[in-house]
């Protein structure tokens, strides 16, 4: 007998009607033959009601504590499942609610956004085996001193794919209030289109970037164990497909599946700062001690003995990441730090990219030629984000969704449904091994790459379209670029480099000398250059990975020119004869993380 867990957000199970909706789903599924999981979050705004109250109660001045703001944010699931288990009651099925305690979720101690350790299964399939629906709380789990615990935002969603992993599901459902995954925000861009299918990867990228839909960590839950997660409209009483998000994408042979938004993040700037090992671990390793999430970090070339690094972070890590930089500038023994609030990352994700040339000169194109300008970009291997003025954020996204045709749908449809589960696709000891520590950082591996050559282009005008004719050039040559960044630009000038393979580097040299020759600037190439890569899950939501990545590196002796990141990978660049001892360094101090 096959088992599916059913998660509903608070959207659909509002109120009674909805709850009693959702009732029949999970009833119509075990008649269908099926074992069945729900997973329910608290009622419509009840979480925001709960938070006001304690606002209310605490008037000192002073926040909850936090394992009472877990104690009382707990209480919110136990109300729905409580009633979920009565409607199914009442519609002639048999139900037992459970909350994160009950289950059997044991979290680490870090309340308001504790991490799941495991998951025991015993009590849910006694349950299960016994003929009824099991209606878990969402969002919650216990430590090992029987305190409830709360997983933070996302939490349901992270709670249901961890339950499908443990319980080797067919599939996790994820009841929301829209049709599936888009292309993009549909509130935006009234040309989104739903996508039938999207790849754990693609997702990941997507979901950290502000696609709403599902938090990251759940995606992360269903790459690691290979869980298909079916997104669909809880509104929708029928069996109409929304989006499957799996190990395919919707199209391999297409460029480009997404585009995204984040515009609650702030840019910080650190300028003329030593360009020497070290520097790095100096600034991450004080953001990582003040719990500071980094997302888009951009470190271009340095110049006269001295680098600039720039990255981004939620608005709300903003006061204490500028607490931390003047502590490591401090550190450093000088540097200039800057922000700005007034910025938007626009980014395009698709696994086609790594294959195709001329991605990133279509998407600089269509901003130029709306007129908007780009403070910075960076890149991996299925993503491109630049960042842009926050007032022009919502021209630049219907930019680039109308440049690579994400309306329309790709010529062959994907198919719904998997052939396998979890527990199925992997050795089974393997598998409860992995669980023990679910969400523990997962490395896949570290890499070296020394086949590709570095161009830099320095002083060039910032305007509008320059990074586009840099790339519509190279891109004309045939010649696939891996690595961009672009530095945020300083007195109407800014830096641009980017990796292409060794034997391409003399035809890409050429084409951009002939470039700045009309457009100004400095040029520069290497052939012996040396990218190292750390690869894997959590990367980001784990805010120690470039601290351990920088750390190793230094004690090495290693400096970093260049660095690009996004969800699921860090990329540094470093002088081509010390490759061998980067890559050492970094397998040796992840060696308790990576996957074998």
């Amino acid at each position: 007998m096959s088992l599916i867990v059913q998660k509903f957000g608070g959207t659909s199970v509002a109120d009674a009607e909805k709850i009693r909706t959702a009732a029949r789903r999970a009833i119509r599924a075990q008649q269908a033959g099926n074992q069945v999981v729900m997973v329910v979050s608290a009622m419509g705004k009840n979480t925001d009601l709960l938070v006001d109250l304690a606002a209310q109660v605490c008037q000192g001045g002073g926040d909850a504590p936090a394992r009472e703001m877990d104690m009382l944010l707990s209480t919110g699931e136990q109300v729905s499942v409580a009633l979920m288990a009565m409607a199914v009651h009442d519609l002639g099925a048999k139900a037992v609610s459970l909350t994160g305690g009950q289950i059997g979720i044991h979290t680490d101690s870090s309340h308001t956004k504790a991490r799941i350790r495991s998951i025991s299964t015993e009590r849910v399939r006694k349950l299960l085996d016994a003929g009824n629906i099991v209606i878990a709380c969402g969002f919650q789990g216990i430590d090992d001193d029987w305190n409830i615990t709360t997983l933070g935002r996302g939490g349901s969603d992270t709670s249901a794919v961890a339950l499908a992993a443990v319980l080797g599901a067919s599939q996790c459902e994820i009841y929301t209030d829209v049709d599936g995954v888009f292309t993009t925000d549909p509130r935006l861009v009234a040309e989104a289109r739903k996508m039938d299918r999207v790849s754990h990867d693609e997702m990941l990228e997507l979901a950290s970037l502000g696609a709403g839909v599902m938090h990251s960590r759940s995606i992360e839950f269903g790459k690691k164990f290979c869980v298909p997660i079916h997104v669909k409209n809880s509104a929708v009483f029928t069996d109409e497909p929304g989006t499957v998000i799996s190990t395919e994408s919707e199209c391999a042979d297409r460029p480009v599946s997404g585009a995204a938004l984040t515009k609650d993040e702030a840019r910080v700037t650190v300028r003329h700062i030593p360009d020497q090992p070290g520097t790095s671990q100096a600034i991450f390793s004080r953001l990582a001690a003040k719990n500071v999430t980094v997302d888009m970090i951009v470190q271009n070339l340095g110049a006269g003995g001295t680098a600039d690094i720039s990255f981004t972070v939620p608005e709300s890590d903003l006061k204490r990441a500028m607490e931390a930089l003047r502590e490591a500038t401090a550190e450093l023994g000088g540097g200039d730090v800057s922000y700005d609030e007034d910025v938007a990352k626009i980014s395009i994700v698709g696994l086609g990219m790594a294959t195709q040339s001329g991605v990133a000169d279509r998407m600089f194109r269509s901003l130029a030629e709306m007129g908007i300008n780009i403070i910075a970009i960076t890149t991996s291997d299925i993503k491109v984000s630049v960042l842009v003025e926050r007032a022009r954020m919502t021209d630049a996204l219907r930019a680039v969704h109308r440049e690579f045709e994400l309306d329309k749908p790709p010529h062959e449809r994907a198919t719904f449904g998997e052939p396998t589960t979890p527990g199925k696709q992997a050795d089974a000891v393997d598998v409860v091994a992995k669980l023990q520590h679910m969400e523990d950082l997962t490395i896949h591996g570290v890499a070296l790459d020394t086949e590709q050559a570095r161009v830099s282009i320095s002083n060039v005008t910032d305007v509008p379209g320059i990074a586009a004719e840099v790339f519509e050039a190279v891109a004309s040559q045939g010649v696939l670029v891996d690595m961009i960044v672009q530095s945020v630009g300083e007195d109407g000038r800014t830096n641009l480099s980017f990796t292409v393979p060794q034997n391409d580097l003399a035809k890409a040299g050429k084409i951009i000398q002939e470039l700045i020759d009309r457009v100004g600037g400095e040029m520069t190439t290497c052939d012996k250059i040396a990218i190292l890569t750390v690869t894997g899950v959590g990367i980001r939501s784990h805010t120690g990975v470039g601290t351990r990545m920088f750390q190793a590196l230094y004690d090495a002796g290693i400096n970093v020119d260049m660095i690009s990141t996004s969800e699921v990978r860090v990329n540094v660049v470093v002088d081509g004869p010390q490759g061998e001892t980067g890559l050492a360094a970094l397998k040796q101090v992840f060696a308790d993380v990576i996957e074998r």
